[in-house]
């Protein structure tokens, strides 16, 4: 009882301290943050790494789950980061949005800069505060690891994030809990390489030994190379919730609600 309660105390004092430090840094670097949208959206391609279709599919998916949950999940792709940590970019964002609900905070920002000749790709989750025990760091670390970049290495951002977008959306509606998004990533891992190394000596092979026409007969789909597709199915299976087809509803997104950051959340580089 007495550790709980200290936990608890611990916990206060971790997001009074984030939320002090960050109050100084919106007033500071506001002004390097993008811009909250107008009209309102949840997917904001600055970085120009979706397509049209793409950005659409996205949007329409986590419109519909916003207004059937209250929860917001938003998407911002950048150019650049101005030399900015990318979780504190990724927090400000959140905090001058106000992206989630007032009293609820249950927001989640993804942040996405995508690999340049002189910096590396760059990703981050933020956790609004309210989510935070159901989504925690290492959960969200383990999305980026899985879902995201794995993706994004061979370019394949619609997937990466779609994939994330899904497995956040489940986590949050207690489909599967973190400990099994856990379990269920760690066991298809050893596997999934294995096959992925196979692949990849067959697609050598076949380059050596077989010229260029035997490579175009293992792509399929606009140009994909077998074994790329294959990493992304893999991707997809190992960790996407079951929100591919959520798409019920209409109407655009009718803004952001109040919410706010307490400091969870996870990244990673590629």
């Amino acid at each position: 009882m007495i550790f709980h309660l200290e936990k608890i105390k611990i916990m206060k004092i971790k997001s009074f301290v984030f939320l002090f430090l960050l109050s100084i840094g919106l007033v500071v670097f506001s002004q390097d943050i993008p811009k909250k949208p107008v009209p309102p959206r949840l997917v904001n391609d600055l970085g120009s790494l979706l397509t049209a279709q793409e950005k659409e599919k996205l949007e329409e998916k986590l419109v519909n789950f916003s207004k059937q949950t209250t929860t917001q999940i938003v998407i911002v792709t950048v150019q650049s980061l101005d030399g900015y940590d990318k979780a504190d970019f990724a927090y400000q964002i959140g905090e001058t949005w106000k992206v989630g609900q007032k009293g609820f905070d249950n927001g989640v920002v993804i942040l996405v800069k995508n690999k340049t000749a002189d910096s590396k790709g760059e990703t981050f989750i933020a956790i609004g505060y309210g989510l935070e025990s159901v989504i925690p760091d290492a959960t969200a670390k383990r999305i980026v690891e899985h879902e995201m970049i794995p993706a994004f290495k061979v370019n394949q951002f619609y997937t990466g994030l779609d994939n994330a977008t899904s497995t956040l959306m489940s986590l949050s509606l207690g489909e599967f809990s973190a400990k099994e998004y856990e379990e269920k990533t760690s066991e298809g891992g050893s596997i999934f390489s294995m096959i992925f190394m196979l692949v990849i000596f067959a697609v050598i092979f076949s380059r050596i030994f077989g010229g260029t026409r035997n490579v175009r007969r293992n792509s399929i789909g606009r140009g994909i190379p077998f074994w790329i597709a294959l990493s992304m199915l893999g991707s997809s299976s190992r960790g996407g919730g079951s929100f591919g087809n959520f798409s019920s509803g209409s109407g655009g997104f009718g803004g952001f609600g109040g919410g706010s950051f307490g400091g969870g959340g996870a990244g990673g580089s590629w």
